[in-house]
């Protein structure tokens, strides 16, 4: 096997490798997820931990990302608009909350079904939500004793 020809079987190996691993890297993000979705909105009191591209799951399972959030100037309420898959059937009595991975873990958007008989369609807005809660409030809340 000449030089070059080694040269270009490490080339074509590496080129591989390459290519299976956008695969697999777009596969992990959901960038290879086929489908369309809806946008659908949600004010929350505090969105504290949640930016642009933040997931947002059902049941611990990826549906959506944050495509959006603004203050609104008039409620002083962070908006926030959620991309959510379209095939899923989400009452529109669904509430939605900013939940923790844990103590050290990042935040995400939780729905939580309801069980009204009618569904979100394109552009509804969620009515039912909860911000974040501050770790830091709720410590010294116990450390103070003011148990509310």
């Amino acid at each position: 096997m000449s030089h070059s020809t080694a040269e270009t079987v490490v080339g074509a190996g590496v080129l591989a490798v390459a290519v299976g691993f956008m695969i697999y890297a777009s596969q992990l993000v959901g960038a290879g997820a086929s489908g369309d979705t809806i946008t659908l909105s949600a004010a929350f009191r505090s969105a504290n931990g949640i930016s642009v591209g933040t997931d947002v799951r059902l049941a611990g399972v990826k549906v959506g990302s944050v495509t959006d959030i603004e203050l609104d100037p008039v409620t002083f309420r962070a908006v926030a608009d959620l991309s959510v898959q379209s095939d899923l059937e989400l009452p529109d009595d669904s509430a939605v909350l900013v939940a923790s991975e844990g103590l050290l873990g990042g935040n995400f958007i939780e729905i939580l079904p309801g069980g009204s008989a009618f569904n979100f369609e394109d552009g509804g807005e969620f009515i039912d939500t909860q911000g974040a809660v501050s770790l830091v409030e709720l410590l010294m809340k116990f450390v103070g004793g003011t148990g509310q």
